[in-house]
């Protein structure tokens, strides 16, 4: 069910604390952790302890969960030290768009050059 931890979900676990991730910023509705394959210095991810699959439900389904998201990235972004040169902040979704975990997340990239178009 939507919103409810899925026992198969590599981010409910690390929400749970049965795998370990290392964290970054914690809130009431999010967590943030050190991505294990970084694509730039700095790569966090950006999870709302709730479980939906994308961000595009997650939106529909709690608004303001997504906004907290956001806002974490941004504050996450300061304190990495990234703010000031910019920084990108992206939502996988389906596994086309290369989403591997169908947990809503949000990526946090900086302290490089990055490209557009992206990958």
């Amino acid at each position: 069910m939507a919103g409810e931890p899925q026992a198969d979900c590599l981010f409910c676990k690390i929400v749970a604390g049965t795998i370990p991730a290392t964290l970054v910023r914690e809130t009431e509705t999010t967590l943030a952790f050190r991505d294990i394959n970084p694509q730039a210095p700095t790569h966090v991810l950006v999870i709302p302890k709730v479980h939906y699959p994308d961000a595009v439900t997650l939106a529909a389904a709690e608004p303001a969960v997504i906004a907290d998201i956001l806002r974490e990235a941004g504050q996450i972004a300061a304190d990495e030290k990234i703010d000031d040169h910019g920084y990108r902040v992206v939502f996988n979704t389906g596994a086309g768009a290369g989403q591997t975990v169908f947990h809503a997340h949000l990526h946090v990239l900086g302290g490089r050059g990055l490209q557009w178009p992206p990958g």
